[in-house]
Parts: C-alpha cells; structure tokens; sequence
C-alpha cells in the first residue's frame, strides 16, 4: 500500500470556534462534518483558511456503510461534491450503522451504533465500502467507532475485522485512539492488541478526543478535555507508526482558545516528545471552481478481484438483526436475546438525550416556549421513549410540538397559543381540531 500523504496536526473546524482555529499557531488541516457544509456557500472562515494553505477534509456521519441496505446514491454524491469543493485529498465516514429500513419503517438512531463482526456483516459492509469507493471522486478512510454495547455471537475481534475490511476494499483507517480507549473501558478491547492487528500502513489519520467515566462506562463526548489515558493509548500508536495525520476533535462545551491551543501541543508532544518535528508545508491548491479538475487523490489501493455481491439472504439476516436493536434502543421493543439488558437502558437514555440536546439546537425557540431547559428536557424524554425519529432532526421537533398540543399541553393557555404558532408557522398546516386531538391522544396513550 502507497504511503498516506502527510496532513500534520489539525482540529475539528466547528462554527463556534471558527474564529479560535483561524488564530491557532501551528495549524496544519482541519476537518469538517460534511453534512454542516453546503459545497456552493462554504463559510467563509473554512475559505479563509484554505487560502493560507490549510487543508479541509470533509468528514460523513449519516452514511452508515455499516448497515445492511446499500448507500444511498444521493448521499454519495453530496459527500463528494463536498470533496471537490474543499479540494480535500480524501473523505472520511465511519464503521457503523445510524438507521434500518428493513423491515418498514425507517427508524433513525441519530448516533453512530457499532455494527456486529460476523462474516455476514463484514460481506455486506465490504460491498458497501465498493460501491461507496467507485461514487467518490477522492479515496476514503473509515473510523473505527466507539461503543457502549457488543453483539452476543460475535465471530471476529476488532483488529481481524478491520484487516479484513482493508485487505478486501483496500480502504484507509481514521483511528480514533478516544475510541479505543472507550472500548476498552465498555467493551473489554484491549487497543494494543487492536493496534498490533491491523494494517497501520492503511492509516490515513488519528482522531483524538475527550471524555469521561461514571459508574463504569465511559462517555466519549467530544466535550472534555482529551485526558492522559487517551493520549497513552496516542503514544501507543506512535511507537508503533508516524502517522500521516492527528487530528482534535471537539463538538460541544468548547474551551477558551488558549486550552484549544494547550490540547494541540499536548498531542505535537506525544508525536515528538524530542521536538524534532520536521516542518510541514502549509501549501494547498487554491478553492475550486467549476473550471478546475477534481483534485488529484490520494494513492489507494484497490482489491485485486471483482467480489460476487453479497447474497440477499445475508443483508436480510444483517437488517433483521439491526433492526431489533435499534427498535429496543428507540422505540422501547423488547431487547434482543443475549445483548446486556443494562446496558440498553444506558444507551437508550444516552440516544434520547443527544436527540433532545440536536433539536434543542434546531428549534431553539422550543425550550423557552415550555418554561425552560429543565422542563423542556423532562417534556422531550417523555414524548421520545417510544416514538423513534424517522425523518430527522427538523421533523422532530415539529412532531414533538405536535405530539404536545394533542394532549393539550404546555398546561398554560398563552404558553399553547405561542407553541400553536410556532408549529403552524413552521408545519404550514392548521392544528388538528379538538376531537382529532382527542382520537390521537387514546391512540398515544394505548401504544
């Protein structure tokens, strides 16, 4: 395999912090959530930046190669107009599966959930990685994800399943070295043995990122600081292969810049504890435009022989089995036989708080229209326990408004009226009249 070209030391480029990552000495690159960008208004901040030669790789989240239906031809060709855009020399997604449409209906999990290492599952996501790889206009690398829960049965280890998935699709690996650590502490993955497994030539970067542990599970928020056991298992890593790129992820509860500034030479330490960093060249091609070529990729290798696709029996057995868990994790089904049943309950509760925490960010109004975060949040958790999200971030706040004025609520005429308003003006649709209100609430309260 062809060696990665060198990216450096970069952070995750987010909008609240855009002016801290124009400011931060030493920038190398940055990565930004793909689906955050519209390719024909790049933010200016990301522009500035490439104009000083930084690069931007953009980085998917709502793929699910991971899942048993085929990618979305829709999807891909976002994600790579994105690409050609930024000039990126690659795009990243990740291992895991975010929805199901087997059977119907659609049920969203608005979260990365790992997917099960079986020869049925790994068949279904090399074909994935295939279709997704000759969409792209650049090479892709994939993330090893972190996870709360495992499967029962399952027939490979983490490092045989990502050898095999190189060594079939000859995709790159994002290494995420906070994922690493999370499962060890949820899962019992010991990263050295991970990292001693698989193919540290396919690396394409590092992920580093911060969070905690309570009550034994740790939570990888990405809105912590990046602790020491994670830049150990960073310098586990290290010892093991220079890596083309790191990069410092930070999603939320975001810090001065000076502490943003302290993480990045923490992790350049880790990287060179001697110093001797060579320099890197901060170089980029200009922004695209329609007249340019697509950027040139990176060097990928490519599996030698055409695979037979996989036989509908296996992405059948592989949706099925997606589907129960993400049924439990959502909609409150029973819990599939041999998962932990405590541990489903954490992860549920931790799906249904993120999906509070996105709409409240989407719909902002919502919060102070019922009386607060405290009682919107109670509000939000209540309505969330058995009705999953099947159409988005958007739509869900908009069936959670809904979901409130058929039982009447919020308790206060004005608070109703305002909340009424909003729905209407948003949903563009009258509210149900009182006796429809009434049959949905029976039908809520019956379900």
């Amino acid at each position: 395999m062809k060696p990665m070209a060198h990216l450096g030391v970069g952070i995750g480029w987010r909008p609240e912090i855009a002016d801290a990552v124009e400011r931060l000495p030493g920038l190398d690159w940055v990565e930004v959530v793909a689906e955050n960008i519209c390719p024909g208004h790049l933010p200016a901040s990301l522009l500035r930046l490439r104009e000083r030669g930084v690069r931007v790789v953009p980085h998917g989240v709502s793929l699910g190669l991971g899942g048993a239906h085929r990618p979305d031809p829709e999807k891909l060709a976002a994600l790579g107009e994105r690409a050609v855009a930024l000039g990126a020399p690659l795009v990243t997604e990740h291992i895991a599966f975010v929805r199901t449409t087997t059977p119907a209906p659609v049920l969203e999990a608005g979260h990365l959930l790992p997917v099960p290492r079986t020869r049925d599952a790994l068949d279904v996501l090399c074909e994935n990685v295939r279709i997704a790889q000759d969409a792209l206009p650049v090479p892709l690398a994939l993330e090893n994800i972190a996870a709360l829960i495992s499967w029962p049965g399952e027939e490979m280890t983490e490092g045989r399943f990502l050898s095999e998935l190189v060594e079939r699709t000859g995709v790159r690996l994002l290494i995420d070295v906070a994922n690493l650590h999370t499962n060890r502490v949820n899962r019992g993955e010991d990263p050295a043995a991970v990292l001693d497994a698989i193919p540290l030539e396919a690396l394409a970067y590092v992920h580093v990122a911060g969070g905690f542990e309570r009550d034994g599970v740790w939570h990888d928020t990405h809105a912590h600081p990046v602790p020491g056991v994670v830049l150990d298992v960073l310098a586990q890593l290290r010892r093991r292969v220079d890596p083309p790129g790191v990069l410092l992820e930070r999603d939320d509860d975001f810090p001065p810049e000076g502490e943003l500034a302290g993480e990045l030479e923490a992790i350049r330490g880790v990287l060179d504890p001697a110093g001797s960093r060579p320099p890197v060249s901060l170089r980029a091609p200009a922004p695209a435009s329609a007249a340019d070529p697509a950027p040139e990729p990176v060097a990928q290798d490519a599996p030698g022989a055409t695979p037979e696709p996989v036989p509908d029996a296996a992405r059948t057995r592989v949706g099925l089995a997606q589907a129960a868990l993400l049924s439990a994790l959502v909609a409150g089904t029973p819990v599939p036989e041999g998962f932990d049943r405590q541990r489903i309950r954490v992860q549920s509760r931790s799906l249904a708080a993120k999906r509070a925490g996105v709409v409240a960010k989407v719909a902002p109004e919502l919060p102070g229209i019922l009386g607060g975060e405290k009682a919107y949040r109670e509000a939000f958790l209540a309505y969330a326990r058995n009705r999953p999200m099947t159409g988005g971030y958007r739509r869900d706040a908009l069936d959670f408004a809904e979901h409130l004025l058929i039982r009447e609520l919020p308790a206060d005429p004005a608070d109703r009226r305002r909340l009424t308003a909003w729905w209407q003006e948003r949903a563009g649709t009258r509210p149900a009249r009182r006796i429809v209100r009434w049959a949905r609430a029976l039908v809520g309260r019956a379900a």
